[in-house]
Order: structure tokens, then sequence, then C-alpha cells
């Protein structure tokens, strides 16, 4: 069925029309990464930590559900640099299955994992993340806390407002600019 799918969209390369051949090149492209599925999940699983982030972030171009079970493996992984990775794509695709990992994550040893996870949770527009990213708010890390104050105004709901408003008077000019623009994002 695949050889099928990739020999009529060789043939359509050839199409008159530039958009049509741009759209089965891409398609193609796609179906390439599909068969490539399992060498890209044992390079994951690999020893190698370049090939594993570059595996990684390749998945996030698949569309299969297959994917979350290896991409599930990555949060556990010892190596901060997979489990970064595997936040952003996961954030990227906003697969619902993995919001719980996700949110667990807020607490992940790795400064660096934990900044990701707010940038991903905000990427799911979900209102029920609010309280957990504003329990984040009290962080002395600087960068997480910005991430966690984007990450509200990216959900955009007005229960974020009591969460934001006292960082306007936080010690940090940073976070008070990030609380500033957040605000101005919040529905009313």
């Amino acid at each position: 069925m695949l050889d099928n799918r990739r020999s009529r969209l060789r043939e359509t390369l050839s199409d008159p029309d530039q958009s049509v051949r741009q759209a089965a090149a891409a398609s193609l492209e796609r179906l390439e990464t599909l068969s490539e599925l399992e060498q890209l999940f044992a390079a994951v699983k690999g020893s190698d930590r370049g090939a594993r982030v570059k595996a990684i972030y390749a998945l996030e171009r698949i569309q299969s559900e297959q994917i979350y079970p290896i991409m599930h493996q990555a949060l556990e992984d010892p190596d901060a640099d997979i489990r970064a990775a595997a936040t952003q794509v996961l954030g990227n695709k906003k697969h619902p299955g993995s919001l719980g990992q996700l949110v667990k994550h807020l607490k992940d040893p790795s400064p660096a994992v934990r900044v990701h996870v707010a940038d991903a949770l905000g990427a799911y527009g979900d209102p029920r993340l609010v309280p957990y990213l504003g329990a984040v708010l009290k962080a002395k890390d600087d960068a997480l806390v910005c991430s966690a104050v984007r990450a509200i105004g990216a959900i955009g709901v007005v229960e974020g407002e009591p969460l934001l408003l006292p960082l306007l008077k936080d010690s940090r000019p940073r976070v008070r600019e990030e609380a500033a623009r957040a605000l101005g994002l919040l529905g009313i």
C-alpha cells in the first residue's frame, strides 16, 4: 500500500502545476520519514546523544500515535537534553495524552527541562494548566518564572490575572516585563 502511494506521488512530481509538484514532494518526504520510523525509534534508544536528540526532533514531523510511547520514555531518560528535546516536541504536537507527563516534569531536576515544560504547557492553551504554572511563579529561576508567565499569557484566561499582577512588583525586571506582556494577552 505504501509502495503504491509512493509510486503515484513520484509520478506526480512531473505534474505541470508547480504547487502540485511541491505537494507531492512534501508528501513523499513525509512517507520516507514514516518508513524510517523504526530507525528513528532505534536511534532514540541508542547511545549516541546527538543522534538521539536528532531522532526525537525528527519524530515531530511524524503523524502517528506510535511515536508517543517512545516520547514518553524519552521524558524519563536520565539525560536532561533528551528530556528537554522530548518536552519541546510534545509541546509542539500538543498531544492530549502527554499532558500529565509534561505537568509532572515541572518539577524536573534540570532547570532547562522545567523551562521547556512551561513553554510546552503554554502551547496547549488549556486553562486547567494555569494553577500548575502558577505554582512555578515562586521559583528563584528567572528563566523558569518568565516561561511560566509567558505560558499563562498564551493560555489567555482571566484566571491568570491574580497570579500575574503581583509579578509587576517583582524585584527582577525581566519577570516584571513578561508579566506586563502576559497581562495584555489575558481575556476579560
